[in-house]
């Protein structure tokens, strides 16, 4: 039985494309090994978000030429999309297929086994529009299920390689959302959670005039679903169909990532972002209204080309009156190909990483203030790990919780929230809800 090793650099996409990809071996009969292992082929889905997931992409290949100079290595994904001929010029590769074409991996790496040279399959992703329909015939490894819904980006943030990588829109259609989404819940998962490129902009290329609204109720038509939970939205991509929906149906997670990206108005502008300081405050103070105990977390972007000592201030004083729950801190990355990449007045690397650490000890004062609001409450628990006695896992509104109490990875619990512990909170279990 031949044996092949995948791994995945990046977001939850890809994440659930190589898993996608996994399944299509299995069904194929190949074993499937930890990447550490000498196989017959390496699958490597690489990452382009930022100069430090090229590297990393390069570093995987090179390892896995290492384990086995004689293995057939494909790799695929955003960095193999946009820069197909760095891949090809690395030792040992012999498939590359970007962001399309990985329905057919399998094909293409017994084919790369049979003949010599690289097998180049990376086309114009700007012409792609059908949504690549890759049905799981594996379960994932995990307790929560990601079910990805829509790929591509026509935002076009300055800063951005990925609408380049992905190309437009492209959305799966409900019926096979539904039909997934099923197969999920039949397998056990209690929660799934709805991922995409540019998930807000769910529909927007089918004749249905259909919305993510529309998604969410298929999924959540799964009898058994417990939770279901979306990826990152645009904050002004949030419609009242979406929130009503929401508001109405208890299995939906009290949890929105909304990228901020920026908290001055000049940089948003020269981000391209299509809305300033003000109207993300509007937005957020809603979403806090309409969804009692709702955690917002968000992306920020630091030392984006031109922000000034002044900018940052205001972005930490914006920052500041948010109650973030979580916040992920990125220091700018400069993307060839992009419109922010071309600018003169790039922030130096010494001032960026400075500027990180301050965003990031304000991230943290605010996610340890929105752990302390639940502290005395008992709340739902979807535990996921277990080490050392220490069981873990997430309520609906994404406060990791821990407990020493017995508990079963995969079930869901009601649990007092008692202090802060790690990265979340300690917790003790009052009764488990099969």
């Amino acid at each position: 039985m031949p044996k092949v090793a995948l791994t995945t650099l990046g977001c939850k996409v890809n994440q659930f494309e190589t898993e996608s990809m996994e399944g299509l071996f299995k069904q194929r009969g190949y074993e499937i090994v930890p990447f550490e292992e000498k196989a017959d082929f390496y699958v490597i889905n690489t990452c382009s978000v930022t100069s430090l997931g090229d590297r990393k992409s390069r570093q995987v290949i090179r390892r896995a030429q290492r384990q086995n100079d004689q293995a057939v290595i494909a790799v695929c994904g955003c960095y193999a999309q946009v820069h197909p001929e760095e891949i090809k010029a690395i030792e040992g590769v012999r498939v590359v297929l970007g962001t399309k074409e990985r329905s057919h991996i399998v094909d293409y790496v017994e084919q790369a086994a049979r003949e010599d040279g690289i097998l180049d399959e990376v086309g114009n992703i700007m012409e792609a529009r059908d949504f690549e329909d890759i049905p799981l015939y594996d379960m994932p490894q995990r307790t929560r299920a990601f079910l990805k819904i829509e790929d591509g980006c026509q935002n076009f943030c300055s800063y951005c390689i990925i609408p380049y990588a992905r190309g437009p829109v492209k959305s799966r259609h409900l019926d096979k959302i539904r039909d997934e989404a099923g197969k999920l819940v039949r397998a056990g998962f209690k929660e799934i959670v709805l991922t995409g490129i540019h998930l807000g902009a769910y529909g927007r290329d089918l004749s249905e005039e259909v919305t993510l609204a529309d998604a969410c109720r298929e999924v959540l038509k799964a009898d058994g679903l417990r939770r279901l939970r979306l990826g990152s939205l645009e904050s002004i991509e949030l419609s009242p169909d979406l929130f009503a929906l929401i508001r109405g149906d208890d299995r939906f997670c009290a949890h929105l990532h909304l990228p901020l990206q920026a908290g001055a108005d000049s940089v948003l502008h020269d981000m391209n972002r299509q809305y300033n300081t003000a109207e993300f405050a509007r937005l957020i103070r809603r979403v806090e209204e309409e969804i009692p105990g709702v955690a917002i977390s968000t992306d920020i972007i630091v030392g984006f080309p031109g922000e000034t000592e002044e900018d940052f201030q205001q972005g930490l004083a914006f920052v500041e009156k948010m109650n973030f729950s979580r916040m992920h801190v990125f220091p700018y990355s400069r993307r060839t190909g992009t419109p922010a990449a071309e600018r003169k007045d790039q922030v130096e690397e010494s001032v960026k990483k400075e500027r990180v650490h301050r965003m990031q000890a304000l991230a943290a004062r605010k996610t340890e203030a929105f752990h302390r609001m639940f502290l005395g409450r008992t709340m739902r628990v979807l535990f996921e790990t277990c080490q050392d006695g220490v069981t873990d896992g997430l309520t609906d509104n994404y406060i990791r919780v821990y407990t020493d109490d017995p508990a079963e990875c995969g079930e869901m619990y009601e649990v007092e929230l008692q202090r802060l512990f790690r990265d979340g909170v300690f917790g003790r279990i009052k009764r488990c809800m099969k």
